[in-house]
């Protein structure tokens, strides 16, 4: 397996925001696991954008809109 590309701190500190008085180990590493799945699906989603309007650079509104197509909240 590779290693995570987010922090376990940072997932610790987004579930505490969120309201949380305590985390499990197991809560913060699925989280990350989830977001990291959903980050690697919009950046596929942002690449394919770009390379449709035949640029190599990946811009916010790629993210953005790419965002809007996977992520239904």
């Amino acid at each position: 397996m590779s290693e995570p590309e987010f922090g376990l701190a940072a997932m610790y500190r987004v579930i505490k925001k969120s309201g949380a008085e305590r985390v499990g180990d197991d809560a913060a590493d699925e989280l990350r696991k989830v977001l990291e799945e959903v980050a690697l699906r919009i950046a596929k989603q942002a690449v394919d954008l770009a390379v449709h309007a035949k640029r190599k650079t990946i811009r916010s509104e790629d993210i953005r809109l790419a965002s809007k197509n996977i992520v239904r909240l």
